[in-house]
């Protein structure tokens, strides 16, 4: 069936030269459909737009050389353009290629969650109850395991679900919400991590004047602004994202909504987001990375110049902790995000964000327990009490 539209004289003259010819893109043919939608276009030629359809612009040879007229050729049956919407549903494959050893996976990874869940709960729970943990860096792991359980909560769940009934479909709104979670959780984390490498850098260097700087409200200023600076900038990356177009229904072959996947499946332009994602890498990766190296060069080299070994083996012992878990963090960001693309990228990528999503939380209970003593005394402090 033909429909011919009058294009609007207001119509952007851009747009129109690259209408001109027949185009057989979806992402195209989305963009006309949001730009006449803006103009006011009734309903009707939405509708029309719901199926499978080629779009040529030639000029109304009634009226000279323009206005122009679009004429929309339906053809259902033509296989030529699918469907492409805002409002679509994906489909995530997470590991169901492995679906003959799918109750081992089952098993592990709600173990990873278990762990992370409530290891984390039970650092808060101290941290909030042992008077001798109320200090800057035990404030700021409090803050950390609530992050670390924010973020196992909106991923691992949903595909502890995929894993066990193979449903992998999510909605486009679920999707951003996890994609938001997980990114907002990624730059806090990081924040969190440079703002105890800060309190480390003061405790080992400048002893003298640790209370006087590490004062409370230092601390609730970097704890809040590391949680601001993340949600802010996750909501930024979600805002961006609604805006692209995608196929009605997508296969993604990863385990949850990761943003560098989305965008692999836009059928839009990207140049944008990827030039936001360049510039937030910059400011929300490789500063902190270089204040969190900065610091640990400081601090090594104070103590280094500490005269006998017990003392180096006390302040040494003081950062290990919170080096061990920036080296896993930093470690598995940065292999997942730089290395070469491959035959089996994706598949790696899924055991590399695999290690950040699900083992980094569930090493910070550990690693903050069983390397420090305070946290050993607090615990056995508790049990002591309830037993």
């Amino acid at each position: 069936m033909l429909q011919p539209i009058d294009i609007p004289d207001n119509l952007n003259a851009k747009t129109t030269e690259v209408d001109r010819k027949p185009s057989k893109q979806c992402g195209m043919v989305c963009s006309t459909v949001q730009l006449l939608r803006k103009r006011g276009t009734d309903g009707s030629l939405l509708s029309l737009m719901a199926a499978e359809c080629r779009i040529y612009l030639a000029p109304n040879p009634a009226e000279g050389p323009g206005p122009h007229r679009m004429c929309l050729i339906m053809t259902p049956q033509d296989n030529a353009c699918e469907n492409t919407t805002l409002k679509t549903e994906f489909h995530l494959q997470a590991f169901t290629s492995y679906a003959d050893i799918w109750l081992l996976i089952f098993i592990i990874i709600i173990l990873m969650y278990l762990v992370a869940a409530f290891g984390n709960i039970i650092i808060i729970l101290l941290v909030c109850l042992v008077q001798q943990l109320h200090t800057p860096m035990y404030f700021f792991l409090c803050n950390l395991a609530a992050q670390d359980i924010l973020q196992v909560s909106s991923i691992l769940p949903r595909l502890l679900v995929i894993t066990m009934t193979g449903d992998t479909s999510i909605s486009f709104l679920g999707c951003i919400t996890q994609m938001f979670m997980f990114a907002m959780c990624a730059c806090t984390d990081f924040l969190l991590l440079t703002s105890m490498a800060y309190d480390r850098y003061v405790a080992i260097c400048v002893p003298l004047h640790y209370s006087l700087i590490m004062n409370k409200r230092a601390c609730a200023v970097l704890a809040t602004t590391s949680w601001c600076i993340g949600i802010l900038n996750s909501l930024m990356q979600s805002l961006l994202v609604t805006t692209l177009t995608f196929k009605s229904s997508q296969q993604i072959n990863h385990y949850f909504c990761e943003l560098k996947t989305l965008i692999e499946r836009s059928s839009s332009d990207t140049t944008g987001i990827s030039t936001f994602i360049s510039v937030d890498c910059v400011f929300l990766g490789f500063l902190p990375f270089l204040l969190i190296t900065a610091s640990y060069v400081c601090i090594i080299s104070t103590i280094l110049k500490i005269q006998t070994s017990t003392g180096r083996v006390k302040a040494f012992s003081r950062c290990s902790s919170h080096l061990t878990i920036v080296i896993i963090f930093c470690g598995t960001a940065v292999s997942l995000y730089i290395k070469p693309g491959s035959q089996h990228s994706e598949e790696e990528d899924k055991l590399l964000s695999l290690l950040y999503v699900a083992v980094v939380p569930m090493l910070n209970p550990l690693v903050y327990s069983l390397r420090n003593k305070d946290v050993l005394k607090a615990l056995n402090k508790i049990s002591n009490n309830m037993f």
